[in-house]
């Protein structure tokens, strides 16, 4: 299938406002959009968001409907890309990156980790987390913060992705692991990362919509459970997440907006928890909680 780029360059300031418009209405239909700086032109950005060339006309509809029928006042332009995965391209190029003691790394990078860093091997592919998502370096940056004031047993990580936290936990813990998502390719991902980074043995994992899986009644409760997917998902499973939680245990949310928190704390204070630290990296909030 044809690669189509859909762009408006415009500069800095009015390029992040499009930008967060459009990551944050679209997030859930899990486009790809990038925000970046064009390097023959300083101080001029550019919002592009990567499409099937059959889904043009209805992604322009859906760019004039959130940035108004002029988009402000900026031109939708487009360039063909050819049949190139575009995106995982992109990010197979993305330099490492830390958050603690971790550092998240593509194949090409192995070299890069030093010896008292807990290093991940993790290249992009069908499966979200690469670790350059504000989402995903938060959770590890408040993983980092959490195994300072204690150990943990027994950790459940929902919505794996491409189970770069999952690994996180194993390197950095010697708890059992339990990784979840609702989407068949992720866990199939996540174990082929998991043989990767040689923790396959700490790591059981599950294809399951929210926690409804017998295998974290089996497995659970659990004393840390870390949850990195989105607004809506996490309130709609408040009650079940907690349900899985053990008596004092920590949770870890992220996938959030920052003008999200209230709702979300508040939400998750109706099931006897209590925020003890939130943490904002690249725009994404990470909220910890205690019950």
């Amino acid at each position: 299938m044809q690669q189509i780029r859909l762009f408006l360059q415009a500069r800095k300031p009015e390029a992040n406002h499009i930008y967060s418009i459009l990551d944050t209405a679209l997030e859930e239909e899990g486009m790809p959009i990038s925000l970046f700086e064009l390097e023959d032109q300083p101080g001029d950005w550019c919002v592009s968001l990567y499409i099937n060339e059959d889904e043009t006309a209805q992604y322009e509809k859906k760019i004039h409907q959130l940035l108004g029928s002029d988009a402000f006042g900026l031109k939708i332009e487009r360039e063909k890309l050819g049949n190139i995965d575009w995106v995982s391209e992109t990010l197979r190029e993305l330099a490492p990156v830390k958050a603690g003691r971790f550092i998240i790394h593509g194949s090409h990078d192995r070299d890069v980790p030093k010896a008292h860093e807990l290093a991940i091997e993790i290249d992009a592919g069908l499966a979200f987390g690469t670790g350059h998502h504000g989402t995903t370096a938060g959770c590890l940056d408040m993983l980092e913060a959490c195994l300072q004031m204690r150990d943990y047993h027994n950790a459940l990580d929902i919505g794996t992705g491409s189970g770069v936290l999952a690994v996180a936990l194993a390197r950095a813990t010697n708890a059992a692991i339990l990784a979840s998502d609702i989407d068949p390719i992720a866990v199939k991902v996540a174990n082929q990362n998991f043989r990767l980074n040689h923790c396959a043995e700490r790591i059981s994992s599950v294809v399951s919509r929210g926690v409804e899986n017998r295998a974290f009644r089996e497995q659970g409760p659990f004393d840390l459970i870390i949850a990195n997917i989105l607004a809506g998902p996490l309130q709609k499973m408040s009650a079940s997440v907690c349900q899985n939680l053990a008596l004092g245990g920590t949770l870890i949310l992220s996938g959030l907006l920052p003008h999200q928190k209230s709702r979300i704390v508040a939400t998750y204070r109706m099931q006897g928890l209590t925020l003890n630290h939130y943490h904002i990296r690249d725009g994404w909030l990470t909220l910890v909680l205690n019950g």
